[in-house]
This record gives structure tokens, sequence and C-alpha cells, in this order.
């Protein structure tokens, strides 16, 4: 299926990595130009040039998103660039483990602004462009928003807010045409998992434990699947879906684990 995605500018924060950098390739893959924005300039131009190696086509921009000003300024590099944007993707952001008991205002609200405030603020400052192109926004969320996970306030509290906001954005931009919809995400193999994991005593274990939960197959998605989904609500071929909260994660936030086995 082509999804008529050839040279469409796509913003990806994050997409040095992970999540991230499975959707600009998919992108790059289907012809868009992604636009990777992280803050190292080194880490974002290894997934340009293997991009570009590969036969595609990609941007990227050098930006500390937790910082309000650096929102505006690299969505005003990308338009410099290309003179258009025709899709967001909101992806940054960490588990960073600020919770209630142990927690603080001050690593809350800084959780917040690595979470949820700086998806605010790159579609507010994309908007503009988008109204032009009639186009789409994509919220990479995590299933914390949903389930909890326990020692996680702040992030937990900013998944909650990225599904919001894409309820709330797909009604107040049905005038302009432009669809908003979220990705929610539960166990995805990435750079970070790993370390994580493997930080543990017995990772192994810990990994088996953590797949034999996954209804679906028993392993963790894959940065590529998440990849393939974003592209799709990106692209016209979706073009009656807005306000949805998609989860492409095998079934582990909504399927009976108790039936699985049986």
């Amino acid at each position: 299926m082509d999804l008529q995605l050839k040279n469409k500018v796509i913003i990806v924060t994050g997409g040095a990595k992970g999540i991230g950098e499975g959707i600009c390739k998919v992108l790059a893959g289907e012809g868009a130009i992604p636009v990777v924005v992280g803050r190292k300039a080194a880490d974002n131009q290894k997934v340009v040039d293997n991009i570009i190696d590969a036969g595609g086509l990609a941007f990227q921009v050098a930006a500390e998103l937790s910082n309000p000003e650096e929102c505006k300024t690299a969505v005003d590099a990308v338009v410099a660039q290309f003179g258009r944007i025709d899709g967001l993707v909101n992806n940054a952001g960490v588990n960073d483990g600020v919770g209630l008991e142990h927690g603080s205002y001050e690593g809350f609200m800084a959780s917040l602004h690595k979470n949820v405030v700086h998806y605010y603020l790159m579609a507010h400052h994309a908007l503009p462009e988008l109204i032009k192109s009639k186009g789409a926004i994509l919220n990479i969320t995590s299933k914390t928003g949903e389930t909890g996970q326990g020692n996680t306030s702040a992030y937990a509290a900013a998944n909650g807010g990225r599904n919001a906001l894409t309820r709330e954005w797909a009604v107040e931009l049905l005038k302009y045409g432009i669809r908003v919809n979220a990705i929610v995400v539960a166990e995805c193999w990435t750079p970070a998992y790993d370390t994580w994991i493997n930080g543990l005593p017995n990772p192994e274990e810990k990994l088996k434990e953590i797949t034999a939960k996954i209804p679906f197959e028993n392993r963790m998605t894959t940065a590529e699947e998440l990849g393939n989904a974003a592209a799709f609500l990106l692209s016209e071929r979706s073009s009656h879906t807005t306000g949805q909260i998609i989860h492409v994660d095998g079934g582990y936030v909504h399927l009976d684990r108790a039936l699985a086995n049986a």
C-alpha cells in the first residue's frame, strides 16, 4: 500500500534513539523526510546518515525540548529549511521515577517539562504550518498513564496528559482538517530499556518475567512495529481516523492474561 508520504516533512521529537528512531526509519522508507529533533546533534546526525545511506532523505535539529524557548527554535529551523511541516510526532520523554513518597515539587515539575509540556509547545508552534498543509499530529504515550506503574507519579501524570491532549486537540483542530491520534506503548525494546534491565541483579530472569506477561507471542513490541503504526496514522490512508488512542502493545493493557494460557 502506498501511504502517500513521499516528500512529507515530519518532525519526530526524540528521533535519535529507540522508538523515535524506529519511526524515522519507517517514515523515510515510505519516502517521507523525517526531521530528527533531539538534544544531541551527533546522535541526531547518526540517524540522518543511516537514512541517507539507505537511499532516503532526513534532516536534524538539535534542541533541548525541556527548555520552552528551544521548542520554538526547533520548529523555526524546520520551516526555514523546508518552508513547510506536514506532520508532528511528539515522542521525546523519559520515565524518570519521580514518585509520590520520595519525590519533590521541583522534580515533579521538571519531569512534566521533560514529558508533556513540550508536547504542547511543539504542537503550538507547528500549528500554523500544519493548518496550511492539513497535516497530522501523533502523540506517543505510555501505558503508565492508564495502568500506573508505581514510583513514577510525574511520568504517569504526563502520559495521562498526553492522552487527554490527543482528544482535546482532535476536537479543537477539526475545523482545520488536522487529525490527531496517539499510540500507547507498553513494553518496547529500546537502548534505554536495555540499559535499565541490564542494571538489575538478574536481567535475563527479569526479561523472561516481563515477556511472559505480554499476551501476544510473549515478546516485546519492536520499534519498527510502532513505526509502521505511526506511518499509517500520519498518512492519508487513515483519513477518517482522529481522536484515537491506539495500543500497539501485544495486548498488554487490555487482554486478560489469565485467559492467554488457558
